[in-house]
């Protein structure tokens, strides 16, 4: 029975059928991977979003716990002057007797030497009518006294018996500032005053300015009084009540302001969100932040602190783009990068006017003392004046107490003066030569007194023109500082990190002991052979042989003399001092005192110095210990390294007129997770160690008024920083 054939019309017909059917598969297939390409891109930046929403919010934590503890801090500095001043016998006086001139110009004097020690802006103390009796400002044209402040909540809060705090503007000279205020109670617990200081929050405005994201500052009514964004200033986060509005009118606590309109925000708040979201336009731009309030119940104070929120899209939009195109993902990196250094640049110019205001704020400040009284009797510094010629004119009880001498003892000396150190005459008539020649030592100069009953006392004088109410020079006001227990301490110190370093460069040295030992053996070898072959020689009577071989024996002699030498010098623990130093010197002292355990390592040290670098201004010895540690320990850190890329390399330059010598090694490198530990004392990652190497090099470096840092080494390894101060040119 034959098997029929198979029909070539149903094959093709089969086979046209089955080809849509794939290509619906592999459609399908595509779709499938595009679907969870799609959603895996999605699950991307969803998960990058969280992170950003994250560490915004670990961001926001911490700055509102630094600008807290800031509000804090400036509104409970001042706290304790308003009652501690309210104790004195001056103000209570003037409070008994408000129509004795006298009694109030001695509290105008004592209120004013108290504000000026304190540094508030203005102290003053108010009768129980509120009318001001005396006052720190008492001689300025904007002096408080006579104004009355009956209307003013922080008088009324004292007046009552309570503590007053209030912020708001100054009725007399329309300068905002905090108001604290404290009830002045008699012998008999009765309240007779109130005595306020004010304090100007404008130094954490000023600080504001320089942040990027909005911070802000509300009252109880929600007005904005302190603001990094100055058009939100005096605007209301809420509709006021026509109550609130009168009792602000009452209070004038924002001066004449009658109106305060919203804030330019649309306020979005979702359930379970840290804090709401803030669109709004600054410099004509929209933005949107994240918002946090934080209440302080204590002063009555909000403060909200904001993020700009569009870092948490863009870090959405950026993962999308990373699962798109690598070419997207390095142009974002290239614009943070870009944002990055400019945010760096913009600290810096930040802190570089900070650091001109506070320059600015110093000379003015300097200006304005050169004017001032120059000597108070209460001061504990020693005060000294004498006329042109010398004679001392005025002593305080403070330079009596440091001398031994009565002002009856000394009024009227010419000198030589009876407590100059017989041992120092010499240098106090040099002192005393150039003030009068019109050229002190502005800086001042360290000078050693003879107490009365023979003690040394260790002072620091500096002395200034003495000014008369006429503008002329009428002799020299010398303050003169007491600084014996700082120059005894000082020395411990000294002693102690002598003590310290002599211990570590003893470590160092029992590290260097068994290299010792390898590099004393190869000269005291070759000169045992050499002597034996001299001793051969003078037998057979052969002069040359013998000669060379006695040179060769003293060569070898004085290298095991040079090794042991660099050895004394290093145990050494007293030092010359500060000096002149040589980079290159520096560096191939180091190299050579390490030379037999580069050479048993397998390794080898390159150094690359240019010529013509400028000296180093420092101690030798403990410059060398530093490079020593740093060599040592960058031979320890390539011990698993293959022996033909065990290399440290030594370099140096100048950078921006500092030294920078760098010592790098091409082991490991230093994990990330011990980074901020490698400094500490006592932390150490080699078996057996200390731990005191690199903490006693910060030390010594510091002392040099350096630095030493350390970063990762391109292609593997570390890179240790030392900068220095190049000697002054002669």
């Amino acid at each position: 029975m034959s098997t029929p054939a198979p029909d070539p019309t149903h094959t093709a017909s089969a086979t046209a059928q089955a080809r849509p059917r794939r290509r619906h598969r592999s459609t399908i297939a595509w779709m499938a991977a595009c679907t969870l390409a799609l959603l895996l891109i999605g699950l991307a930046g969803q998960w990058a979003a969280n992170r950003e929403a994250s560490f915004q919010a670990d961001s926001i934590r911490r700055a509102m716990e630094v600008h807290v503890l800031g509000l804090r801090d400036a509104a409970g500095k001042y706290s304790y002057l308003p009652f501690t001043a309210g104790l004195h016998p001056d103000v209570l006086a003037a409070l008994a007797r408000p129509n004795d001139i006298a009694a109030k110009q001695r509290a105008n004097l004592y209120i004013e030497r108290v504000n000026r020690q304190a540094g508030s802006d203005v102290l003053y103390l108010i009768d129980m009518q509120g009318l001001t009796l005396a006052a720190s400002n008492w001689n300025t044209p904007q002096s408080f006294v006579g104004q009355s402040y009956a209307n003013r909540p922080y008088f009324i809060d004292a007046r009552a018996g309570r503590n007053g705090l209030f912020y708001g503007v100054g009725q007399t000279t329309g300068e905002p500032g905090l108001f604290i205020s404290s009830p002045v109670r008699g012998e008999g617990g009765e309240i007779r005053g109130v005595v306020t200081v004010k304090v100007s929050l404008r130094q954490v405005q000023e600080t504001w300015t320089f942040v990027r994201d909005p911070i802000l500052l509300t009252d109880a009514r929600g007005v904005v009084f302190l603001s990094s964004v100055p058009s939100w200033m005096y605007r209301s986060s809420r509709p006021l009540q026509a109550t609130e509005l009168e009792g602000m009118r009452r209070d004038q606590q924002y001066g004449t302001r009658t109106s305060f309109t919203a804030l330019p925000w649309r306020v979005e708040r979702e359930e379970g969100q840290l804090g709401y979201l803030v669109r709004t336009d600054i410099g004509g731009r929209p933005r949107e932040y994240l918002a946090v309030d934080e209440r302080l119940p204590d002063l009555g104070w909000t403060l909200t602190v904001m993020t700009d929120h569009a870092e948490v899209s863009n870090a959405r939009e950026r993962a999308w783009m990373l699962g798109l195109l690598c070419a997207v993902v390095l142009l974002l990196a290239g614009l943070y990068w870009q944002l990055r250094e400019r945010r760096f640049a913009e600290q810096r110019d930040a802190r570089r006017v900070l650091e001109l205001r506070v320059r600015e704020r110093t000379h003015d400040l300097d200006e304005a003392h050169a004017f001032r009284k120059a000597m108070e009797d209460s001061l504990l510094v020693g005060m000294r004046a004498r006329d042109l010629e010398g004679r001392i004119i005025y002593v305080n009880p403070a330079f009596c107490e440091m001398t031994g001498y009565g002002a009856d003892e000394l009024l009227g000396k010419l000198p030589p003066y009876p407590y100059w150190h017989p041992n120092d005459v010499t240098q106090h008539w040099r002192h005393y030569d150039a003030m009068m020649s019109g050229q002190p030592v502005r800086s001042g100069f360290e000078s050693r007194l003879r107490h009365r009953d023979g003690h040394e006392v260790i002072t620091m004088v500096y002395t200034a023109a003495l000014i008369d109410a006429d503008g002329k020079h009428a002799g020299w006001m010398s303050s003169v500082v007491d600084i014996t227990e700082q120059k005894r301490a000082e020395l411990r110190q000294r002693q102690n990190d002598e003590q310290l370093q002599h211990a570590q460069r003893l470590a160092s040295l029992g590290e260097m002991a068994s290299t010792l030992a390898h590099e004393l053996n190869q000269p005291l070898m070759a000169l045992s052979n050499f002597a034996s072959a001299a001793k051969a020689f003078a037998e057979q009577g052969n002069q040359q042989l013998l000669v060379s071989s006695l040179d060769e024996a003293v060569m070898q002699a004085q290298r095991s003399a040079e090794i042991v030498r660099r050895i004394r010098g290093f145990v050494r623990q007293r030092t010359v001092g500060t000096e002149d130093c040589s980079v290159a010197a520096l560096a191939g002292n180091a190299i050579a005192l390490l030379q037999g355990e580069i050479r048993m390592r397998q390794a080898r040290a390159e150094l690359r110095i240019p010529p013509g670098l400028p000296e180093v201004r420092g101690d030798r010895v403990l410059l060398e210990q530093v490079l020593l540690n740093l060599l040592s320990n960058s031979l320890h850190a390539m011990q698993a390294v293959p022996p033909e890329q065990r290399l440290v390399e030594i370099e140096a330059g100048l950078k921006e007129g500092r030294m920078h010598i760098h010592v790098a090694d091409r082991g490991p490198g230093i994990d990330a997770a011990v980074a901020e530990q490698v400094f500490s004392p006592f932390f150490t990652t080699k078996t057996g160690g200390l731990g005191l190497g690199l903490n006693i090099c910060r030390t010594i470096v510091e002392a040099h008024r350096g630095r030493l840092t350390f970063a990762d080494r391109p292609g593997g390894g570390t890179v240790f920083t030392l900068e220095l101060e190049i000697s002054p040119p002669t």
